[in-house]
């Protein structure tokens, strides 16, 4: 999915000619301070011609089925409980390949790992300075990833689905059944369907089998 993405950004860049890299940029985030803050930046530099925001992945998917044109999506981790990377989930649903930039509080190796392995084209931590993000919007615009403090592994099988990732986040979390119920407001015969089929493509024959493998593969 990150590389349907990164051309989709690509081809937006390169159709913008001397103007902005990106049309438009949609931020989803529910701290007000640092969406103003981002914004500013954003519209300082004018390297974005419209930056929309929402505080829930359901209004980032609703703003998203009315803007599939939409250039980049910088989506933060957690949104009032809810795990931000259930987004990718409705942009499958959609068909819509929507490049996503994470950019989170959440600085550790899992963290980044589990957003690239959702799809994410880039992660980008909330503590970095004016310069990195300027580099990261340049450097996704063009087509590349942007995880620089990511030793990607040698190998990452595929296989596994965007629900079945944040599935494998939240149990790697420590996270029960139920909870993972809540978490993505699935049924727990759902839950328990996704966890076989996960434990089955990962060779695994029980939780902590399953998160060692997954994090010896990347994947987490």
């Amino acid at each position: 999915m990150d590389t349907r993405m990164a051309e989709k950004a690509t081809c937006i860049a390169s159709s913008s000619g001397s103007g902005p890299l990106l049309s438009r940029v949609l931020i989803v985030d529910d701290h007000p301070f640092f969406l103003f803050g981002l914004t500013a930046i954003l519209e300082q530099e004018k390297l974005v011609d419209e930056v929309a925001s929402v505080a829930s992945v359901s209004d980032a998917v609703e703003d998203l089925r009315r803007h599939p044109e939409t250039s980049l999506v910088l989506l933060d981790l957690t949104l009032q409980g809810e795990a931000g990377l259930s987004l990718f989930a409705g942009l499958e649903s959609m068909g819509v390949p929507v490049p996503v930039v994470v950019i989170s509080s959440r600085e550790d190796e899992t963290s980044v790992r589990a957003a690239k392995s959702a799809g994410a084209i880039g992660f980008l931590p909330k503590s970095a300075d004016r310069q990195s993000l300027l580099r990261m919007l340049r450097q996704v615009s063009s087509g590349q990833l942007f995880y620089p403090s990511l030793q990607m592994p040698a190998h990452t099988p595929e296989g596994l689905t965007p629900r079945q990732l944040e599935v494998l986040v939240l149990l790697a979390e420590g996270l029960p059944n139920k909870r993972i119920c809540q978490v993505l407001n699935l049924t727990e015969h759902t839950v328990k369907t996704h966890l076989k089929a996960i434990f089955a493509h990962l060779d695994a024959h029980n939780r902590t089998e399953c998160v060692a493998q997954a994090r010896a593969l990347g994947l987490i």
